[in-house]
């Protein structure tokens, strides 16, 4: 049987992640280690403890997420190690594209976290010097959405930045225009989630996020990966180590294709998925493009 690894994306965090792998798995708890001594602080005592507002804190979230995410996977090998036989292709979502690539050993577990870290620190900033937010939109189609993020401009910056599932698409952009896009699409029936993020990822108020990590992707070695790893930019897979670099620097500024890649893999013949990693976002989505479809959960 075909199946697929996902992993999740910043906003899967909550505090107390990481427990029941680093308990059981001393693989897990060796990764929490060698992330203190590259980070140059305790993230599993964040991960285990919080306090919320810091795990949430971008330049923490993402990298404590990613740790938590190859915890679980470490869970996964020592319990169903035939799942990892048959796995013949994996995604992630934003973030998770980076610990899909370590899985698929494009990258060491070290070098995505520099990656993973410099990318953290770098969307911060990004967020920071421009305030913004991003906003999930639920009930209207894509292409409606696309309608009210044009109108919506007339209040500020605003992109479409996730296709996630049939009827949730993710904006992204300044606060009044996210606060004007909220009551456009009360009108038409829909509602709106706020999301816990520190600004308008995957648009281009994210600069100069985009060039820091390329610096960092310059700095650590990409290989071929084993299987598959299919990227948010396009929903194709890649395998040459220059294209995967261009596509993550890329990614940051550009709308992740959520759904297309669900579909994609489904149409490779696909029939089970393991979302690897906190929280249980992807299997939601997953179910509301294929309800029937084997989605099990391995959770940090």
């Amino acid at each position: 049987m075909k199946s697929a690894f996902l992993f999740p994306g910043q906003g899967s965090q909550n505090v107390g992640m990481g427990r029941a792998p680093v308990e059981s798995q001393p693989a897990a708890r060796q990764l929490f280690a060698e992330a203190a001594d590259l980070l140059g602080y305790d993230l599993l005592s964040i991960c285990l403890n919080g306090p919320a507002e810091r795990l949430n804190a971008t330049d923490i979230c993402q990298p404590a997420i990613f740790v938590a995410s190859l915890a679980a996977l470490e869970a996964l090998k020592a319990t169903e190690p035939a799942a990892l036989e048959n796995c013949t292709a994996t995604a992630g979502l934003s973030l998770g594209e980076y610990t899909a690539l370590v899985f698929a050993g494009a990258l060491s577990f070290q070098d995505g976290l520099h990656v993973v870290k410099a990318r953290g620190e770098a969307m911060q900033a990004a967020a920071v010097a421009s305030p913004s937010g991003m906003l999930s939109i639920l009930g209207p189609d894509a292409a409606l959405v696309a309608e009210l993020v044009n109108e919506a401009k007339s209040a500020g910056k605003l992109e479409l930045a996730n296709y996630l599932c049939p009827g949730n698409t993710v904006v992204s952009g300044s606060l009044a225009a996210c606060d004007f896009i909220e009551k456009l699409v009360e009108v038409k029936g829909g509602r709106t989630i706020r999301l816990a993020v520190a600004g308008a990822f995957h648009t281009d108020l994210m600069k100069p996020a985009d060039e820091r990590l390329a610096e960092a992707l310059a700095k650590v070695e990409v290989r071929a990966p084993r299987i598959p790893v299919w990227s948010n930019l396009d929903a194709k897979p890649h395998a040459e180590p220059a294209e995967i670099r261009n596509l993550l620097v890329r990614q940051v500024l550009s709308p992740v294709r959520w759904e297309e890649t669900m579909r994609n893999l489904l149409a490779q013949g696909v029939e089970r998925f393991h979302e690897i990693g906190p929280g249980r976002v992807l299997a939601g989505l997953l179910k509301r493009v294929n309800r029937k479809i084997d989605c099990r959960n391995c959770t940090a």
